[in-house]
């Protein structure tokens, strides 16, 4: 079976590590697919949801709050400060997140502050985006 080795890893543990044919991410300039044998690649990648199709057929959903994709022949590395399995995502506390984030837009003193707060809500908006679409898949 033509397969590439899947790591997704986050600062704090690694959430995914297997076998894959196929894997969709959020690039920075737009959805990237790869497969094995893909050319080697190294970008940053948004906030979205990551699409493991793995050897054995199934799908894996990852959350990733951006960060660095590497791709090499027979290996995907997907390193994010913030990953998060699709069966883990809470609606709950990505909407209560996202309306803290709105908030601090809302009252923003500085520049830095409403950049700060709008990165976050941006952030959040990707990831109820990736919490519909793991849902909808299941």
């Amino acid at each position: 079976m033509n397969t590439i080795h899947v790591d997704v890893v986050s600062a704090e543990e690694s959430i995914f590590s297997g076998e894959a044919k196929f894997v969709a991410l959020p690039g920075e300039a737009g959805e990237l697919g790869i497969y094995p044998r893909h050319t080697p690649l190294i970008t940053r990648i948004k906030a979205g949801s990551v699409r493991i199709e793995k050897a054995d057929g199934t799908e894996e959903f990852v959350f990733v709050a951006g960060g660095l994709l590497e791709v090499q022949p027979n290996c995907v590395t997907v390193l994010s400060d913030t990953a998060v399995r699709g069966k883990d995502l809470d609606d709950e506390k990505a909407n209560a997140a996202k309306l803290a984030a709105e908030e601090a837009v809302k009252n923003a003193k500085s520049e830095i502050d409403l950049a700060k707060a709008q990165s976050e809500l941006a952030v959040m908006a990707a990831q109820i985006a990736a919490l519909r679409k793991y849902r909808q898949k299941k």
